[in-house]
C-alpha cells in the first residue's frame, strides 16, 4: 500500500460541512485491493489483539462490534486504515470519531481516506501509522502500538492550545464567536476584522502593557501593594552572595529566594532554613536573571484567587505533587501508584499530571535525606515538588465559597493597584475564611496571565467556568465579535461578482476587504498578488483589523486543499456550475462540482441567504436541505422557478424590460437599466448582466445599503485593467484594438464570444489557449467555439502547460477548430508574449483581437508596454486584409 497524499482539511469542505477538521488521505491499495480483510487468514483475531478497543466501533452495523463484524465479513483495508486512525488518535487523549472511505475515480484501488482529528500534526501521523499497523497486520508481523500513542501524546501537548487559552477558545465558540491561531504557540484572535480580540494565553488585548510589565517586576509589584497597606512578606532584593548573607542577617530564616522576573515557579526555593540550601537557591533564582528576591518564608497554605475585570471570580488551594507513607512500600512505589489515578494523565490531558522524577524531587528528597528507595512512615506526607503548580503533578481544592468578603475587597483592589485586568493573585495563609490581614497571612505575587487549570478543573471542589468573565469582558453586550461576510463562489462570474459587490458596499461607506483569482485588497489596496481565491487569503482579510465588511471569492480549489477559512457567512453566492478542472482532486462530474460548490451555502447563518442562480438546474438544486434563508436571481423574469419562488413571498433579483430589478414577492423595486450599468457595455454583456444580479440582491440585504448606494456602486464600476483586470479589458491602438479576458473554459469563452458577436468590428481574431490539466474534450471544445465565432485564430500555449507538451495542447485545439471550420486561418505563435508581438506588428487594420489571457497580470503589462511603444514611434507596415 502507498500513501500518495495527505491533504489537511481545517474549514468547511466537500466531505463536511459540520465537522470541518478533517485528514484526506489518498492511498493507493494496491495489491490488497484485490485482497478483503475475511481473506486474509487470522487478520481479525490480530487486529482485535492489538486494538480490542475497536470493538466500540458500531461502523454501518450500528451497534458494538459493529466493525469487527464488518472486518469478518470482508471489507477493504482502505476502510480498516480509516477505523485504526480514528482509534489510535483517541488512545492518544484525542477523542474523535468521524470517517469516511471513497474510492478517488481515478482508477481501481485508489481511495480517498477521511477521518477527523483534534491536533493537525496528530492527524497527520495517525494517518501515516494507521497504513503502517494494517500493513503489520497483514503481514502477521509485532507492531509497538505504544510508540505510536506515547509520540501523538507528545504531538499533541507540543501543538494544542494550553488549558488555560484553550478554554477561552471554547467559550468563545460556543457563543458564535469565531476565532484564528495566529501562531503555533498560544496567541489567538477572537472575532474578525474591526471586530476583534486577541488573547496570548490568560493575557488579552484589553490588558495593560504596564500592568503586565509591573506584575513581571515582583519587587516593584511588592512596593506598590506594601504602599497600599497590603500585607506581603518583608524581603529585599540582592545580586550576590553578599547581599544574600546580609538578608540572612535581617530577615533570619526561613527563607524564599525567586528570580525577580520569574514566572510558573521556575527558579523558585521555599523553606529554604541554612547557609548551603539558601547559596543553591540563590544560583538556581539567577539562572533566570541578574537580580534576586530574597523573603521570609510565610508559614500556611498556597492559595491562588483570580479576578477577571477586576471582579474576584474564585480561589483554589494548592497542593504540590506529594505521597503519603504507608510504612511498607518506598518512594518510588507510592509514586507509581499514584500515578495510576486515572484522573492522571501525560501533560494536559486529563485533571491532574503525572508525577515525574527531575531535579527538584531530587532536592527534595536530599533536604530529607531520603532517596526514591526510602519507605516513608505510615501518614507521613512527603512532598514532590517545591512549588504547587497542575503541571508538575500538584492538585488544587476550590474554595470559592469559603473565601472572606474582606479577602475579595482586598482582592479586587490588587488588581486595581496593579492595573490588571485578568490576575492571578498567590496567597500564603491558614485559611482564606479569615481576613488574610488579621491570620499572618500575606500576598506572595500578582500574575499575568494566570492558569486557569488548577479552576477549570480542581481535583476537588466545584470546577468554575472562569473563561465565561473573560469572554464576557472581551464581549459585552452579546457580540459575537463578527464582520458581514459574502461569499462567491462558481465555476464563471465569480470574480467580477466579487469585485462588483465589494465596489457597492464600499459605496456605502464599509471598508471592504476582498479576495479574487488576480489578488486581495484591503479598502481597494492591492495586497497579495495572484490566484488569491483559497482559505489563505479569506483569512487574510479577516485578520486585517480594518476591514468592517468582507467579499470573499471561494474557489473550487482552495475547498479541495483545505477547506474554506471561515465556518459561517451571511451570504453565500453561487453564480453557475459548469465544466472546468474536470478530472482534478477526485472530481469527475459535474454533480460532484455541483457538490463542491454547494459547500458555500451551506455555511450560510439560519438568518442569512444563499443567493441561487435560477437558470442552472445544478445551482437551483442546492436550495435543498438549506438552513438558511434562499434567494434567486434569473436572467428570465418569467422562469418558473422565479414566479413560484417570488409567488411565495421570496426575494430574487431579475433582468427585466431592460432593468436590474428586485423582485420583493410580486413587488418590482428597478435598480437601474442595464444601459446605464458600464460593467454591460450598454447591455451587450450578457453575462455582465448576469453578474450584476447577485452582486445587487446580496447588498440589498444589508439595511445600511441603501438602494440609492446600489445605483451608485453600479454606475461608477467602471471596466478597466485596474477595476477589473482580465475581465473584458480593451485596448485601442491606433489600427486595431484588443481584448484581452481570463476566459478558460469552454462556458466561459461562450459567454466572451456571445458577447464579441454583438460589437461591430470589420475582422474579428481569436488568440486561444488550452489549460494542461483539463481534459481532452474540454481542450476540443475551446477550438469548436473559437471556430464558430471568429475569422481567424491564432494558438498560443500557457506558461505553465500543466503536464502536458505544447504540442498535444495545440493538436487538440486544431482538431476542435478543423470539426468546426477547416478552413479558418490559423497560426501557431506558442509563447503568448510573442504572439502579441506578432499582432502588434501583423495587425489586421481596424481588427479586433480577443485574447485568452493566462497569467492576467502578464498580459496586461505586455500589452500597456505595445500601447507605450505605438505612443513613442511610428507603427510598422500592416499586410492587406
Amino acid at each position: 500500500m502507498k500513501i500518495l497524499e495527505i491533504k489537511v482539511l481545517k474549514g468547511p469542505n466537500y466531505w463536511s460541512v459540520r465537522r470541518p477538521k478533517l485528514i484526506q488521505m489518498k492511498l493507493d491499495l494496491e495489491e490488497m485491493e484485490q485482497r478483503p480483510t475475511n481473506s486474509i487468514p487470522g487478520f481479525r483475531e490480530r487486529l482485535e489483539k492489538l486494538l480490542p478497543s475497536l470493538y466500540e466501533h458500531h461502523c454501518s452495523e450500528g451497534k458494538p462490534g459493529g466493525f469487527f463484524s464488518r472486518v469478518e465479513d470482508g471489507t477493504w483495508m482502505g476502510h480498516v486504515i480509516e477505523h485504526i486512525a480514528l482509534e489510535i488518535q483517541t488512545l492518544a487523549g484525542m477523542d474523535t470519531g468521524f470517517g469516511r472511505t471513497r474510492g478517488t475515480g481515478e482508477k481501481e484501488g485508489v481511495y480517498h481516506v477521511i477521518f477527523s482529528y483534534m491536533e493537525e500534526d496528530a492527524g497527520v501521523y495517525a494517518a501515516k501509522a494507521a497504513v503502517r499497523i494494517a500493513q503489520a497486520l497483514v503481514d502477521g508481523t509485532e507492531y509497538n502500538l505504544d510508540e505510536d500513542i506515547q509520540r501523538m501524546r507528545e504531538i499533541r501537548e507540543d501543538t494544542r492550545l494550553g488549558p488555560s487559552t484553550g478554554c477561552i477558545v471554547e467559550e468563545a465558540a460556543k457563543r458564535g464567536i469565531p476565532y484564528i491561531r495566529l501562531n503555533r504557540q498560544s496567541l489567538v484572535q477572537l472575532g474578525y476584522g474591526v471586530n476583534q480580540k486577541r488573547i496570548r494565553a490568560t493575557i488579552a488585548s484589553t490588558t495593560s502593557n504596564i500592568a503586565v510589565d509591573i506584575a513581571c517586576d515582583k519587587e516593584e509589584t511588592k512596593m506598590l501593594l506594601e504602599a497600599a497597606e497590603i500585607p506581603v512578606p518583608r524581603g529585599t532584593v540582592i545580586r550576590s552572595e553578599e547581599g544574600l548573607k546580609e538578608a540572612v542577617e535581617k530577615y533570619g530564616y526561613p527563607l524564599v529566594i525567586k528570580p525577580i522576573d520569574g514566572n510558573h515557579g521556575k527558579g523558585n526555593t521555599t523553606n529554604i532554613t541554612n547557609w548551603e540550601q539558601a547559596t543553591k537557591a540563590l544560583e538556581a533564582a539567577k539562572y533566570y536573571g541578574r537580580n534576586v528576591i530574597v523573603e521570609k518564608f510565610i508559614t500556611g497554605f498556597d492559595f491562588r484567587c483570580l479576578v477577571i475585570n477586576y471582579k474576584f471570580i474564585c480561589a483554589a488551594l494548592r497542593t504540590p505533587a506529594s505521597v503519603v507513607g504507608d510504612g511498607v512500600h518506598n518512594i518510588q512505589w507510592l509514586i507509581d501508584e499514584t500515578n495510576k489515578d486515572p484522573r492522571r494523565g501525560y501533560g494536559h490531558e486529563k485533571v491532574l499530571t503525572q508525577i515525574t522524577i527531575d531535579q527538584f524531587t531530587q532536592k527534595m528528597l536530599d533536604d530529607l535525606k531520603y532517596t526514591l528507595d526510602t519507605v516513608p512512615a505510615k501518614g507521613e506526607l512527603v512532598l514532590l515538588k517545591p512549588t504547587a503548580n497542575l503541571s508538575t503533578g500538584g492538585t488544587s481544592t476550590d474554595v470559592t465559597d469559603e473565601v472572606h468578603p474582606a479577602n475579595i475587597f482586598m482582592f479586587e483592589r490588587i488588581a486595581k493597584i496593579i492595573g490588571l485586568d485578568i490576575c492571578g493573585i498567590d496567597v500564603m495563609a491558614t485559611d482564606l475564611r479569615t481576613p488574610v490581614a488579621e491570620n499572618g497571612g500575606a500576598i506572595l505575587e500578582v500574575n499575568a496571565a494566570p492558569g486557569f487549570r488548577m479552576h477549570i478543573e480542581p481535583a476537588e471542589g466545584l470546577p468554575r467556568n472562569v473563561a465565561e468573565p473573560v469572554v464576557d469582558m472581551l464581549f459585552p453586550k452579546g457580540s459575537a465579535g463578527r464582520i458581514p461576510i459574502i461569499a462567491v463562489t462558481g465555476t464563471n462570474g465569480k470574480t467580477t461578482t466579487t469585485r462588483l459587490t465589494a465596489h457597492i458596499a464600499k459605496s456605502a461607506g464599509k471598508k471592504v476587504g476582498y479576495t479574487t483569482s488576480d489578488g486581495v485588497y484591503i479598502q481597494n489596496q492591492l495586497m497579495m498578488k495572484g490566484d488569491c481565491t483559497g482559505p489563505i487569503s479569506s483569512a487574510f482579510v479577516l485578520k486585517d483589523p480594518t476591514v468592517d465588511f468582507a467579499v470573499l471569492e471561494c474557489a473550487r480549489g482552495g475547498i479541495l486543499k483545505s477547506g474554506l477559512a471561515f465556518q459561517n457567512c451571511e451570504v453565500a453566492i453561487v453564480t453557475n456550475v459548469a465544466a472546468d478542472h474536470m478530472g482534478l482532486g477526485g472530481i469527475n462530474t459535474l454533480e460532484q462540482m455541483a457538490k463542491l460548490k454547494g459547500v458555500i451555502p451551506e455555511t450560510v447563518f439560519p438568518h442569512g441567504y444563499a443567493i441561487l442562480n435560477a437558470d442552472d438546474d445544478l445551482v437551483y438544486k442546492m436550495k435543498e436541505g438549506l438552513e438558511c434563508n434562499v434567494a434567486l436571481f434569473s436572467m428570465d423574469e418569467n422562469n418558473p422557478r422565479i414566479k413560484k419562488h417570488c409567488g411565495d413571498g421570496g426575494l430574487a433579483s431579475v433582468f427585466e424590460n431592460g432593468y436590474v430589478t428586485i423582485m420583493k414577492g410580486t413587488w418590482k423595486v428597478r435598480v437601474l437599466p442595464v444601459k446605464k450599468i458600464p460593467l454591460t457595455y450598454e447591455g451587450k454583456a450578457l453575462h455582465n448582466v448576469n453578474n450584476c444580479l447577485p452582486a445587487v440582491l446580496a447588498t440589498y440585504l444589508y439595511r445600511d445599503i441603501s438602494i440609492d448606494d446600489i445605483r451608485t456602486g453600479l454606475q461608477t464600476f467602471i471596466p478597466s485593467e485596474s477595476l477589473t483586470p482580465g475581465r473584458l479589458n480593451f485596448f485601442h491602438f491606433k489600427n486595431f484594438t484588443m481584448l484581452a479576458d481570463f476566459a478558460h473554459n469552454p462556458h466561459g469563452l461562450k459567454l466572451l464570444c456571445d458577447f464579441v458577436s454583438k460589437l461591430d468590428y470589420p475582422a474579428k481574431v481569436g488568440v486561444i489557449s488550452g489549460t494542461g490539466d483539463r481534459r481532452d474534450e474540454d481542450i476540443r471544445e475551446l477550438g469548436e467555439i473559437s471556430a464558430q465565432y471568429f475569422d481567424e485564430i491564432i494558438i498560443r500555449c500557457d506558461k505553465n502547460l500543466r503536464g502536458r507538451t505544447a504540442d498535444e495542447i495545440i493538436g487538440l485545439l486544431k482538431e476542435g477548430i478543423e470539426k468546426v471550420n477547416p478552413d479558418i486561418p490559423t497560426t501557431t505563435i506558442a509563447n503568448e508574449n510573442e504572439a502579441l508581438e506578432y499582432i502588434y506588428a501583423n495587425h489586421r487594420p481596424g481588427a479586433l483581437y480577443t485574447i485568452m489571457c493566462d497569467v492576467v497580470a502578464g498580459a496586461l503589462d505586455k500589452i500597456a508596454e505595445l500601447k507605450e511603444r505605438e505612443e513613442k514611434g511610428p507603427v510598422r507596415a500592416s499586410h492587406p486584409v
